[in-house]
């Protein structure tokens, strides 16, 4: 039986990861739980699964993980504050069950460099399809990754019909079903580029050899490209259970977490290049992640603060990205190696030029 902490329990991650628990008790039992500030829901998850260890608050939560024997952690936690929480779990030795991408990301080396082999199981869909396919073949025989993208609410629109896009629009994904940040970050597809990140930093491919490529049904999650021109893909309806089960009882499949496509129904899969005219997040994340050291911080501390605007009427929809592109040019590194005191300080930084920004725009 796996011990398993959950970290964000209330949010949607979280709940789908105790829907899965729910539903195979002599699989999994909940050791530990901890939310942002949602107390009420997370004593009724207390005691339904009989969990004594909770945590309030992120720095509870990275303390929780110090102080509970578990198997695994589930980080479901949003946004960068889950650092904290990841490295814990690392330095523990316990299996990372990742669904708080942005640790990974803005931790960059100082992840990397703690994990063990196979200690980071990732949770996104697409990358536990990446994990999935690439077991095909060895690492030697692998041309490139191609990642999946839904294209978002406004797939298919030029840049100059995105200008007057609300947050209500951005908010109404055609697939998933996520809390705003997400949410925003894929009708601009700074999600995506935080994947590409994301996948260059777990599997170790080269910028230049990970894709992206629009695919609106939501059915192949993403692909592995290998060497004698085969392509593995993973492809299931769209439900998130099925790569937080992976997560959490890797490389083992938990039965019955979702549903398999109908083989006997008609369907239509298409896939379309990635306009980067009207979508620019993508390319501008591989320039970002090619920089590396605190710049993919910079690329997402800004971004947190431009969504922030934009859902209160402070900057448009395009200006996301733009006041993205800008705090990533302005930014000066700190000379030296990466820290979490460095990393703290530039993503400071980087929140105060985009405020400046959005206050003042050029």
């Amino acid at each position: 039986m796996k011990r398993v902490i959950i970290l964000g329990s209330t949010g949607s991650i979280g709940t789908q990861a105790l829907d899965v628990i729910r539903a195979n008790p002599r699989r999994f039992e909940v050791v530990g739980l901890a939310v942002g500030r949602n107390r009420d829901q997370l004593e009724a998850q207390a005691a339904e699964f009989g969990v004594d260890d909770v945590a309030v608050g992120v720095a509870e939560a990275e303390q929780l993980v110090r102080d509970v024997d578990a198997d695994v952690v589930l980080n479901g936690i949003t946004g960068s504050v889950g650092l904290g929480p990841t490295l814990a779990t690392l330095e523990r030795g316990i299996t990372l069950a990742l669904a708080n991408k942005e640790s990974l990301i803005v931790g960059g080396d100082l992840v990397t460099r703690l994990a063990q082999p196979g200690q980071i199981v990732p949770v996104d869909s697409e990358h536990s399809a990446i994990a999935q396919a690439l077991r095909a073949g060895t690492d030697a025989e692998v041309r490139r990754l191609v990642l999946t993208a839904s294209g978002g609410p406004f797939r298919g629109r030029r840049r100059d019909e995105l200008t007057d896009v609300t947050p209500a629009e951005a908010l109404a994904h055609p697939t998933w079903d996520m809390g705003l940040v997400v949410t925003t970050n894929s009708a601009t597809l700074v999600n995506k580029g935080l994947e590409v990140i994301e996948a260059h930093l777990l599997f170790g491919v080269d910028y230049d050899r990970i894709e992206v490529v629009v695919h609106p049904q939501s059915i192949v999650h993403s692909m592995v490209e290998f060497i004698d021109g085969s392509t593995i893909a993973q492809a299931s309806p769209p439900d998130m259970r099925l790569p937080i089960s992976l997560g959490l009882d890797w490389p083992n499949r938990v039965g019955g977490v979702g549903r398999p496509l109908d083989w006997t129904r008609a369907q239509e899969w298409t896939f379309e290049p990635l306009d980067d005219a009207a979508f620019p997040a993508v390319a501008l994340a591989k320039q970002v992640g090619r920089a590396g050291g605190e710049y993919p911080a910079v690329f997402n501390a800004a971004n947190e603060e431009a969504v922030a605007a934009f859902h209160e009427g402070r900057v448009g929809f395009t200006g996301i990205v733009d006041t993205v592109r800008a705090v990533v040019e302005a930014h000066e590194a700190t000379p030296g190696d990466l820290t979490t005191e460095t990393l703290a300080a530039a993503e400071a930084s980087a929140r105060r030029a985009a405020q400046a920004r959005i206050a003042a725009p050029a």
